[in-house]
């Protein structure tokens, strides 16, 4: 809906190496390409929220050249977040000094340089 009502300009989708996140995010790039030339919205890229599935990294990094883009970050796995999120917080918030912390700084810093926008080329199911 944001897309489509020209209020989203860069996207980055969050995704894991697990099939059903991928398929998702190849969805959204669909979007992305329906409404990028009456819209001007663009992919800046996917940010890998580890699930610590078998060669995630390697899966992710193809999705993303495949696409047409760049992996923009990747996020360990950690329970902070989960601790966190019960005291309604952020990361950043609740634990400012924690390594995930400075993980959110770096995707934060990341997005905010990011010059790689494109248009994406979303696969096909075959």
């Amino acid at each position: 809906m944001p897309i489509r009502e020209g209020k989203a300009q860069e996207i980055y989708i969050v995704t894991s190496g697990e099939m059903m996140a991928m398929y998702a995010a190849n969805n959204i790039t669909k979007g992305i390409l329906k409404y990028a030339h009456s819209g001007g919205v663009r992919l800046g890229g996917l940010i890998y929220n580890s699930r610590k599935v078998e060669n995630e990294k390697e899966l992710i990094n193809a999705l993303a050249e495949k696409l047409g883009n760049q992996m923009m970050h990747f996020l360990p796995r950690d329970n902070i977040f989960q601790e966190a999120e019960l005291r309604r917080q952020t990361v950043i918030e609740y634990a400012p000094q924690h390594p995930m912390a400075d993980e959110y700084r770096a995707l934060a810093k990341k997005i905010e340089e990011n010059k790689k926008l494109s248009i994406p080329t979303p696969l096909t199911m075959d």
